[in-house]
């Protein structure tokens, strides 16, 4: 019996065997499997990343395109209007040189002029700052010069000597003016 029992215990280590090498061998395939995928994902995603690294160069050229273009191109609207006053000029100068042109025919024709350049400023944000009879505001006026004058307020505008501009609010250009001491 011992023969037989010593039989029965090695088939039983062989089908022990069996069933741990069948456990590896099922184990081996997961793992085989799960680096496949894990390989082919990181694949993936590396494709992912290099499109979306190729997108984003491509839109920062177009960008760069598109800000160049706005800055090359950011006046436009205002030749175009300020294209009005120089025609302006060009008839005011043309009636000028007629033989017929008196002086209040030109005097109308600048007047005009000065107003459609005015208005064509103000439609681009340029304001006027013409203080005149106001109060002096260092912000937006530079004094030439102080006159005493008792019959006007103390630093008061006494007279324009040249208008200032803003442009959408910030100052351009302070208007110059004589002050009342």
């Amino acid at each position: 019996m011992t023969k037989k029992k010593a039989q029965d215990e090695s088939a039983e280590k062989v089908e022990d065997e069996n069933i741990e090498t069948t456990e590896q061998d099922g184990q081996e395939t997961d793992l085989q499997t799960q680096l496949e995928e894990a390989q082919q994902s990181a694949k993936d995603n590396w494709d992912k990343m290099l499109r979306a690294q190729a997108e984003m160069e491509n839109l920062k050229r177009r960008n760069a395109k598109d800000l160049e273009n706005a800055h090359k191109f950011a006046l436009d609207g205002f030749v175009k209007a300020l294209l009005e006053v120089k025609d302006s000029l060009t008839m005011g100068l043309k009636t000028a040189n007629e033989e017929k042109a008196t002086i209040e025919h030109i005097i109308e024709g600048l007047e005009m002029t000065d107003k459609v350049f005015l208005s064509t400023m103000e439609k681009f944000g340029v304001e006027v700052i013409n203080p005149t009879d106001g109060t002096f505001n260092p912000e937006l006026h530079e004094a030439v010069t102080m006159v005493p004058t008792p019959d006007k307020e103390s630093n008061s505008v006494l007279e324009v000597v040249q208008i200032g501009f803003t442009l959408n609010g910030r100052l351009v250009r302070p208007a110059m003016v004589i002050v009342v001491q």
